[in-house]
């Protein structure tokens, strides 16, 4: 069995973006998608949805395109808010320097068994007992 990477929102967001500053991470974020390795959570959803369909945003998407997305994710295990994933994140934030939402991302990620966060949120190469945070977008 192979382990799960978990995907943050930021990715999903990349992956619909059609600005042109944002053309390298758009193709790098459509790739990653492709990939069958993948875990979500339900606050990822919310969150891409909220930021997607959001009138303010740069490009923003009709909520039927926004769910239309959505419902690809289905694909991959979702993670659902429960309340031991809440004490977890709670547990997270007060111990770490870390908002409670990312806390909340780390141990939606971290129940699903993931040993990979990708985001670019979080500090590269961060640790989280023995899940290591990767930001998929970084030039190497």
């Amino acid at each position: 069995m192979v382990a799960m990477r978990f995907v943050d929102t930021n990715v999903l967001l990349y992956a619909i973006s059609s600005r042109p500053d944002e053309a390298e991470k758009a193709a790098r974020a459509t790739a990653l998608l492709r990939e069958r390795d993948l875990a979500l959570s339900v606050q990822v959803l919310q969150e891409f949805y909220v930021q997607a369909t959001r009138p303010t945003t740069a490009v923003r998407i009709a909520h039927d395109a926004a769910t239309a997305f959505m419902d690809t994710m289905a694909r991959y295990p979702i993670q659902a808010i429960t309340t031991d994933v809440l004490q977890a994140a709670l547990a997270l934030s007060k111990r770490g320097s870390i908002s409670y939402w990312d806390a909340a991302i780390v141990a939606a990620a971290q129940a699903m068994g993931c040993r990979t966060l990708l985001t670019e949120d979080l500090q590269h190469g961060q640790d989280f007992d023995g899940m290591q945070v990767v930001n998929p977008f970084l030039k190497v």
